[in-house]
């Protein structure tokens, strides 16, 4: 099992499915607009208008691992702004002292918006007759980040609660009886813990009858804030610690707990025999030395906060180390296993296995620990060792080649279908995506204890990389593969217990072509606990269906379905559609599963989404059989100040033909007719894609609920401005083309195609027209300010990367090297063009910015290059925040530079942006408007799911089931 399992199934919430059926839809509700709950297991998880979670079929357990941020007050003082949000009418030697000043707070229109309080998340019960509402805060205060964090072997970990550092918590767990007629009844409140306690993980155990959570509270300065397993009693509400002892305390640095049995829990705890921190020598005992005297081929990426030295190394052993115990609701407890650094534990089945994941020496000061040496072992329930399975060694030799993979065995689990059985992977082809070879992936299946000389049996062969599989039962599972290079992707249907049925394959279609995506299989809980196909009967009709949940892309938008599909004919009814004229729905999961025996199509139950323009996300369940609908939730608007926005998705097309959309946004009450036009800011983020037509595909849905997080562009919109937002920016490279070869001419065409768009609509001002983008849309940003002045008065640059040069084997879709594709890393370098860029631009990044690729340094080297050729620009470092921006006072902050910003360089903005050009700038248009100028490089491949973060360990193109 991949060391990184339990984030690959959290970690990739916005990644597109490569495949036609995608697994399950699980039951945890995050609300809209904030930072999503990361889960594992049988706590079923859905998204609500904005994010989502991972999950997979044959999960084994059900926790919260990272949930969302907090709300702490900051002092709020003047905000530095007129009421109108322009800036204060001081002298201008008094506006630049104020500017370095301490932090400032945005104005009012803005702050309350994202001062709200946040929506609770929710999760239902293992039978759906149970609803949790887990509380939550909006935004932490800077003190929070501002506490030691040790960065190693690519992960950051809170050294005095031994876990992942910057993790956020509920405050409060309320529980609702689910009512026969639909209706909730009152709420009872989780209580016993401390007042102030901040909760974690929070999970069902498998019967539904009780929750386990984690508990922490802020202890006086150098006492212990460690975390500790607490469990309620779902009927009363009243918690209790689990262990009695209080020096037994969890470590949550990568697994946490999971339920085994009804009344049991394995749980990682801190070493009761571990003492102190290893401390750092004074004096070194010699110099740090690397050697490829070996002469081996080692390409990584540009990974952040890796072990450094042998100190590091034992520190993160120090705080890694698990000991692992049995713990039982009646009080009693067992320690298994030796302390070793354990990753994962998944239970069988059948509840007689531990499937048990562990990394181990000799480490690496090159790769984070997703490619140490890992280990996995088979042990009883008991914690009696079986056998071992795998023990890989240490990986940093992966190619960077999109879709290359680790050699040996990977993806190990358990079938959902069966009481214990294994499956794995191996890949054929080394690994490296390069080799050609057939098959290039085999899936393995086997007993948990095979009898004497009973060998693995090959349950499928595949051509493409190995994406998955749902199970159902002996006659049916549906695998899936994919090739990134290609696009291409293939659902199998095969019979696992039955030889002599051929595979064959079910959809074999490109994943870019979101108007041929079929769907996703609707799974069903199992009284084990895991997920697999859900199989409809119809009366009087022997034939074998399952139900198909798609999203339905249309060139009108996004209309949602649910298709009953005969897996023997591929003859397909919709039963069920999402309105088209004002509402956006969405089928969440089913909700009459509970039970055993068949699914009959007259007795279903699901669970819908349903949100508009302006009304938020509200839950219903509909029930086929008296076809009533039944509204659950009745969550206020957010942001009612901006609860008539306009909202329009918006076609046009780019100068070579290729179709665009984007989303036009308008502040409430505004008339073009009447108004005029606004200033604009449009706000983006580039894609790749291999063929036009893909490209230019319509995604998402005119009815969706705007939702707005803490740093959003649509924040603006409270300020009169138009917001342009998502316009599509494709790159594309079709056939054997690399997409990068071409990137600067098709993205100043997209963006010159979006500005007159706005610009004909008679909303946007030609001359007041602002650029942004975060991460590798600032890259963007910073490209278009160079290459396209006359569209742009000025630009935002959020924790962007702008030179290539500094990421040489590899970034974003890229997969070529520097040295295999140097003018392509040169070109689309913006640091390369910094004497070009003579429009303002304002460069956001956070000073601890652990993002392969997006290193603080790009934004201070690229900000002096600019200052070196006398540009407008201003560099803002935010103290103790990563990538994505999380303190209260930072956020804060940020929108009050950006406002600022937009205030004085787009709304007062005089100057027509087509005059004053440096001749520099009009060479660079005419440059990227002759292809013969350019160079094209070796071929390779593309990787858009790296989006600059290149998790490591996780599964390219693949997306959380909801």
């Amino acid at each position: 099992m991949n060391i990184n399992k339990a984030y690959h199934r959290l970690s990739l919430l916005s990644h597109h499915l490569p495949f036609s059926l995608s697994p399950p839809h699980f039951l945890s509700l995050s609300l809209p607009r904030f930072t999503s709950t990361r889960t594992r297991g049988r706590l079923r998880t859905l998204p609500s208008c904005a994010g989502g979670t991972t999950t997979r079929a044959a999960m084994s357990s059900s926790r919260f691992l990272h949930l969302v941020p907090i709300n702490a007050a900051a002092a709020e003082g003047d905000t530095g702004v007129g009421s109108n949000g322009s800036v204060s009418s001081t002298a201008e030697d008094e506006e630049n002292s104020a500017l370095g000043s301490g932090y400032r707070l945005p104005p009012p229109e803005i702050k309350d918006i994202v001062d709200a309080p946040p929506l609770p998340a929710l999760s239902f019960s293992p039978q759906r007759d149970k609803i949790l509402f887990l509380k939550r805060r909006a935004l932490p205060p800077l003190e929070e980040l501002a506490k030691p964090e040790e960065k190693l072997a690519g992960i950051r970990i809170d050294g005095k609660c031994n876990t992942r550092s910057r993790m956020s918590f509920y405050t409060s767990i309320g529980i609702h009886q689910l009512m026969p007629d639909g209706t909730l009844g009152p709420e009872k409140e989780v209580h016993g813990f401390p007042d102030g306690a901040k909760i974690n993980f929070v999970s069902w155990s498998l019967n539904g009858q009780h929750l386990s959570f984690s508990i922490r509270v802020d202890e006086e300065e150098n006492s212990s804030s460690k975390l500790r397993i607490w469990v309620a009693d779902v009927e009363t509400g009243k918690a209790r610690p689990l262990f009695q002892s209080p020096d037994i305390h969890l470590n949550a640095v990568f697994d946490n707990f999971v339920w085994v049995d009804d009344s049991t829990l394995l749980v990682c705890t801190i070493p009761l025999s571990r003492g102190d921190p290893p401390k750092k020598p004074l004096v070194p005992s010699g110099p740090k030395v690397q050697s490829n005297e070996q002469k081996n081929v080692v390409q990584v990426r540009t990974f952040q906060d890796l072990l450094k030295d042998e100190y590091d190394a034992d520190l993160f052993d120090y705080y890694a180390t698990t000991q692992l115990v049995l713990a039982s609701l009646d009080g009693t407890m067992k320690e298994i296993g030796p302390p070793a650094v354990y990753t994962s534990m998944d239970p069988s089945p059948d509840q007689k296995y531990l499937l048990i994941s562990s990394i181990h020496r000799p480490y690496s000061f090159i790769v984070p620990c997703g490619r140490f040496p890992k280990k996995v072992d088979l042990w009883t329930s008991e914690g009696k060792f079986v056998r071992e399975l795998c023990d890989l060694p240490l990986a940093e030799d992966i190619p960077i080649a999109f879709n290359s993979v680790r050699k040996g065995m990977r993806s190990i689990n358990w079938r959902a279908d069966k009481p214990s059985t294994l499956y794995w992977v191996e890949t054929q082809d080394e690994g490296d995506a390069k080799v050609e070879v057939s098959p290039r992936d085999i899936v393995y299946m086997q007993p948990a204890e095979p009898l004497d000389g009973e060998q693995q049996a090959i349950l499928h062969k595949l051509d493409l990389r190995y994406g998955g599989i749902s199970w159902c039962d002996d006659s049916l599972a549906l695998v899936y593969e994919s090739w990134y290079k290609t696009r291409r992707t293939r659902t199998w249907v095969i019979s696992p217990g039955s030889e002599d049925v051929s595979p064959r394959i079910l959809f074999d279609r490109s994943s870019e072509d979101v108007y041929s995506d079929p769907g996703s299989p609707m799974l069903r809980r199992t009284t084990a606990g895991t997920y697999v196909i859900a199989k409809i009967k119809k009366e009087n009709d022997e034939g074998t269906y399952i139900l198909l949940n798609g999203s339905g892309a249309t060139p009108e938008g996004n209309i949602p379905f649910l298709d009953l599909f005969d897996i023997n004919t591929g003859s397909k009814e919709r039963i069920w559609e999402s309105d088209k004229e004002k509402y956006y729905e969405t089928v969440v999961a089913l909700m009459s599963d509970q039970s055993e025996g068949d699914l009959y199509l007259n007795q279903l139950k699901i669970l819908t989404s349903k949100e508009s323009k302006t009304e938020n996300t509200q839950y219903f369940i509909q029930s086929w059989l008296d076809k009533k609908a039944c509204q659950i939730t009745n969550f206020p608007h957010p942001y009612p100040q901006l609860a008539s926005l306009q909202k329009e998705m918006i076609r046009y097309e780019r100068k070579d033909g290729v179709q665009l959309t984007a989303t036009l946004y308008l502040p409430p009450g505004y008339d073009p007719s009447k108004d005029g036009p606004l200033p604009c800011l449009v706000w983006s983020y580039p894609g790749e894609f291999k063929s036009k037509d893909a490209a230019g595909q319509v995604r998402g849905s005119p009815n969706e609920f705007a939702g707005i997080g803490p740093t959003s562009a649509l924040l603006w919109l409270a300020r009169r401005f138009a917001i342009l937002s998502g316009p599509t920016i494709p790159i594309i490279g079709e056939g054997n083309e690399e997409a990068n070869d071409r990137y600067v001419e098709q993205l100043v065409a997209s963006a010159e195609a979006a500005v007159e768009e706005v610009i004909r609509r008679g909303v946007a001002h030609p001359n007041k027209i602002a650029v942004g983008g975060h991460s590798y849309g600032a890259f963007m940003t910073a490209n278009l300010l160079a290459h396209a002045p006359h569209l742009f008065c000025c630009g935002i640059a959020r924790s962007g990367a702008y030179n290539r040069t500094l990421t040489p084997f590899g970034f974003q879709n890229e997969d070529r090297t520097l040295w295999e594709a140097t003018d392509t890393y040169v070109e689309m370098s913006p640091f390369m063009s910094a004497n070009k860029i003579k429009r303002p631009v304002l460069l956001i990044h956070g000073e601890e910015d652990n993002n392969p690729g997006t290193l603080t340094m790009q934004s201070d080297r690229f900000f002096n290059a600019l200052k070196g050729h006398g540009a407008l620009c201003r560099l803002v470092i935010l103290p103790f925040e990563s990538h994505g921006y999380a303190a209260r006072e930072s956020i804060m902050h940020v929108l009050w530079e950006t406002d600022r910003w937009l205030q004085k360089h787009c709304v007062s903005n005089t100057t027509n942006v087509n005059e004053n050009l440096d001749t520099c700038n009009d060479e660079a248009k005419e440059e990227i408007t002759d292809p013969e100028s350019k160079t094209v490089p070796a071929s390779g491949g593309g990787n858009p799911e790296l989006a600059e973060s290149e998790h490591e360990g996780f599964h390219p193109r693949a997306r959380a089931s909801l």
